[in-house]
């Protein structure tokens, strides 16, 4: 039998008031659902938005909690959609950040049914990284290529895994160098995504990597890739930001290799924008870590991103 909305809200008050009583008397804090209306706004607005409410917000949110016009899951989902939160609180860490702007780009790439990822292990997650960075689509095969443990860099060494049964499709490993792709057949793929890893293989061999690559698509196919900008990363410095890496490109140099080996390219992307101080020569952090998401102007952000194609 389904229960009346308003008996499941009477029920909710009345369990809420117990957990009052019993964290007021020096029992266990309560969770986020037990808190009071005020006291939820109140933490709701502290953590997200770092502010206490004004009177007349937090007025508004008890109301339309006590009414049941709002849950404490949407109350959430409107503070995280604000405007004020979008634009003027932002993140203060920058790897939080850039991970959430390839998040963002890798949500936009095509769909495809065969997809190799070359240097695509997540050392945490079985399903690998085109997955957990939030790849849409349903697809046939995924091949996920990356060195065997004793290759890598020691900052990469966890992790081996073998396939993967995920609800978008199978997921299967195997570790050789991004270099060598002579294990796969022209035409192999609909898709291959390179994410912050063409800068792990040195200069030289970079023509090679995106000559197979174009071998390995089928025409129409295509090329996704991220990776440090060098010449915004370079105004910190002039060291790698990685010890693995062995180059980090400037949109100049990226493009020129792409374009050079006969691939169209259909969008040249930047992520975290870095602001108006990277003409002046100067690297913003803090502009980089507020500025989350895809941007037009490649040569001001921290990181390339690119979407081409194998013309048909």
């Amino acid at each position: 039998m389904k229960v009346p909305p308003q008996v499941q809200r009477s029920v909710a008050a009345w369990r809420r008031r117990l957990a009052q009583v019993t964290w007021r008397a020096g029992g266990p804090v309560p969770a986020f659902e037990d808190l009071a209306d005020d006291d939820a706004v109140r933490l709701a607005f502290s953590m997200l938005l770092r502010r206490l409410p004004d009177e007349a917000g937090a007025a508004h949110y008890r109301q339309a909690l006590a009414s049941g016009a709002l849950t404490r899951a949407t109350l959430v989902d409107q503070l995280l959609a604000s405007t004020e939160y979008r634009q003027h609180v932002g993140f203060t860490d920058l790897i939080a950040a850039m991970h959430l702007s390839r998040c963002v780009f890798v949500q936009g790439l095509p769909p495809a049914r065969r997809i190799l990822d070359v240097g695509g292990l997540d050392q945490s997650d079985e399903r690998g990284a085109l997955l957990t960075l939030g790849y849409p689509y349903r697809f046939d095969q995924l091949t996920v290529v990356d060195l065997p443990p004793a290759g890598r860099h020691e900052l990469y060494r966890h992790g081996v895994w073998k396939q993967a049964t995920t609800a978008l499709g199978p997921v299967e490993y195997a570790y050789h160098s991004m270099v060598d792709l002579s294990a796969y057949g022209d035409g192999s793929f609909d898709l291959v995504y390179s994410g912050q890893s063409i800068e792990h293989v040195s200069e030289a061999e970079g023509p090679q990597v995106v000559a197979e690559v174009y071998r390995v698509l089928r025409p129409g196919g295509w090329f996704c890739l991220d990776t440090p900008n060098g010449a915004v990363w370079r105004l910190q410095g002039s060291k790698l930001i990685n010890p693995d890496h062995k180059i980090e490109y400037t949109h100049a140099q990226l493009s020129s290799l792409l374009h050079g080996a006969g691939f169209e390219v259909v969008e040249a992307k930047g992520l975290n924008y870095a602001g108006p101080a990277v003409a002046e020569g100067v690297f913003d952090e803090a502009s980089a870590t507020s500025h989350i998401g895809v941007y037009a102007d490649i040569e001001a952000c921290l990181h390339l991103a690119y979407v081409c194609r194998r013309p048909s």
